[in-house]
């Protein structure tokens, strides 16, 4: 989906919203399009259409998303905690804007929260690495029938439902 098409959805309080958040890191904004541009080439690429459900594609791509974003907006910031703290701005306020249910909530902010821890592990790595890593991972995630069964997995991706992911 064009990024102009998911911002047109959007209401003008959202708008100032992304805009505030936005002009607070200027030099983020090009890094963070290419970083969600680039995610989600990889996500059709590797799932297909399956990575916009709650499988194991979904927990990939939002751990994918954060970690590159953490990565591309690094090159500027030469901060590891500078990208983080960005990153998780920019994918909380996602979630914010782009409500879910509770449960598909909070699976999508564990994967961000992991996508990040992940980049401390993996800075200094090439995007392949990252992948790969993050394919493995995807591999051992974990199936969760409630929400409070997601913290019980600390560094493991969870995911909603068993299918084609």
């Amino acid at each position: 989906m064009k990024i102009r098409n998911i911002i047109s959805r959007f209401s003008v309080r959202q708008l100032f919203r992304l805009s505030g958040l936005l002009l607070q890191n200027p030099l983020y904004i090009i890094p963070t399009l290419r970083a969600t541009k680039k995610t989600m080439i990889i996500c059709d690429s590797l799932y297909g259409k399956t990575h916009h459900n709650n499988g194991k594609a979904n927990a990939f791509r939002h751990a994918l998303w954060n970690a590159l974003i953490c990565q591309k907006t690094f090159v500027h910031s030469k901060n590891e905690e500078k990208s983080i703290i960005w990153a998780q701005k920019i994918t909380d306020l996602h979630e914010k804007l782009a409500p879910n249910k509770a449960i598909e909530e909070a699976m999508d902010l564990h994967n961000n929260r992991l996508g990040r821890a992940y980049f401390k592990r993996l800075k200094n790595t090439s995007e392949e690495e990252i992948i790969a890593f993050l394919e493995e991972k995807t591999k051992n995630a974990n199936l969760v029938k409630d929400i409070k069964e997601i913290n019980e997995f600390d560094d493991n991706l969870v995911y909603l439902f068993e299918g084609n992911n």
